[in-house]
């Protein structure tokens, strides 16, 4: 049977990328195509060098319940929907999720993949994997944790507790949160902006670096080489001559 609405649609426009969820009839469930579907979109992002920003955002009042229960037979160990998750990640461009409502199961490692997660009031979450038999997949887990701490990983995992948003903002699950989706959107279009802005021999470095710190994976040798490229950059002097004259930089990545 053909899953209700459409699959996701990758929007590129200069510096920022957005792709957008769109079964609201089914509160955005991804089924196994789209888990495809997104891991080519983000393939398409990462091959593109203008973009610096990559958004990921769901249509109605939902922004994902998980993976289609129904199909859990077809991929019961989450390795489709795991993979998925880190290569979000570990997406070249800086990620930000526009939580523009209720996120279930999977969803909610979806978004903590990204690296700025905005939210709405009306959002809430939870992870029912406990509840249903499943053990959840081991870097969800390792992101739960390194993310948001031992102690609120257990709460959302082991007692399949759900979260308004409040409790969302309060854990660090959400980086902000807005009256309604109108509100977030203009946020995320204002926060898009300003990294779209930034030097990307800069910005794309440090935030893989930040999270292999995070996972306690850091390259040094990746890291020192990253340094000494933006340190004899000519962003380096397109930015000390734009603080200079009190203008915008034009940073080219180079």
């Amino acid at each position: 049977m053909t899953a209700p609405g459409q699959a996701p649609e990758l929007h590129i426009e200069g510096a920022i990328a957005t792709i957008t969820l769109r079964r609201p009839e089914v509160s955005n469930r991804l089924e196994l195509q789209d888990l495809r579907a997104l891991r080519e979109q983000i393939d398409e992002v990462n091959a593109s060098a203008p973009v610096r920003v990559l958004r990921l955002t769901g249509s109605g009042r939902y922004f994902c319940s998980g993976f289609n229960v129904g199909s859990i037979g077809a991929s019961a160990d989450g390795s489709g929907f795991e993979a998925l998750a880190d290569a979000l990640e570990q997406a070249r461009p800086v990620t930000v999720a526009g939580i523009n409502g209720g996120l279930y199961g999977g969803a909610c490692d979806l978004a903590l993949a990204c690296d700025f997660r905005i939210g709405v009031q009306h959002a809430e979450m939870f992870v029912p994997a406990a509840r249903l038999g499943l053990h959840f997949y081991r870097s969800g887990m390792q992101r739960f944790v390194s993310r948001l701490g031992v102690d609120a990983a257990k709460r959302v995992l082991l007692t399949c507790d759900k979260l308004d948003a409040a409790e969302m903002l309060r854990c660090g699950f959400l980086n902000a949160l807005h009256d309604d989706a109108q509100a977030m959107s203009q946020a995320m279009d204002a926060l898009s902006l300003q990294l779209s802005r930034m030097a990307p021999l800069s910005l794309l470095p440090m935030k893989q670096h930040l999270n292999a710190m995070a996972r306690h994976t850091l390259d040094e040798q990746a890291i020192a080489r990253d340094i000494q490229r933006a340190a004899t950059s000519q962003d380096l002097r397109e930015g000390g001559a734009a603080f200079r004259e009190k203008r915008a930089p034009n940073f080219l990545g180079h």
